[in-house]
This record gives structure tokens, C-alpha cells and sequence, in this order.
């Protein structure tokens, strides 16, 4: 089984409202476990919540915004994957005609 952290133990560490935590849940910002009745986060999630955590009390991002900037910059990084699939490739074809 993946390390967890429970929701109230986050709540206290990051010093973050339990509302805003739960709001984060249902904009699908992050996935939880429930085990008798109790919600986990999974360690590998810490760091969007701490990214969520800094945006929204530092920065004064709402839910929305957040919602929009993570969706932005995942999309953002398959753009990345996807032009250096690419570039690599645009590079083999290059190198095969340097050949010639």
C-alpha cells in the first residue's frame, strides 16, 4: 500500500481551512481514499496540494482559477512531450539525410 496522510493531518501541517481541502476534492484538483470514513491523501499528491495551497492563499486564487491554471499547464506539459517527440524525430530524419 501507497503512503497516506489523512485530511486532518493535513489540515494542521499546511495550516489550510478543511473546507478549502474538500473544495479542492470536488473540482477534481485531487483524488482521496476513504477508509472508515476517514479521508487520505496519497503522499504522491502532496505537492499539488502544496502548489493549490500556495496559489490560493498566497496568490488569492479561487477555486475556478485554480481549476484553470492546473488544467493549462498539464496541458501545457503534454504540449512539451509532444514537441520534443517530435524535435527527436524531425532530428533522426536529418540525420538519416546528412547520411546520404
Amino acid at each position: 500500500m501507497s503512503e497516506r496522510i489523512s485530511r486532518e493531518e493535513l489540515v494542521k501541517i499546511y495550516n489550510i481551512e478543511i473546507t478549502f481541502f474538500d473544495e479542492l476534492v470536488d473540482y477534481g484538483l485531487l483524488n482521496i481514499q476513504i477508509e472508515n470514513n476517514i479521508h487520505y491523501l496519497m503522499y504522491e499528491d502532496l505537492p499539488n496540494l502544496e502548489k493549490f495551497a500556495n496559489w490560493h492563499y498566497d496568490l488569492e486564487i479561487n477555486l475556478p482559477g485554480l481549476e484553470v491554471i492546473h488544467n493549462m499547464l498539464k496541458k501545457l506539459d503534454a504540449l512539451n512531450r509532444r514537441n520534443r517527440e517530435l524535435m527527436n524525430k524531425l532530428s533522426a530524419i536529418s540525420d538519416q539525410y546528412e547520411d546520404i
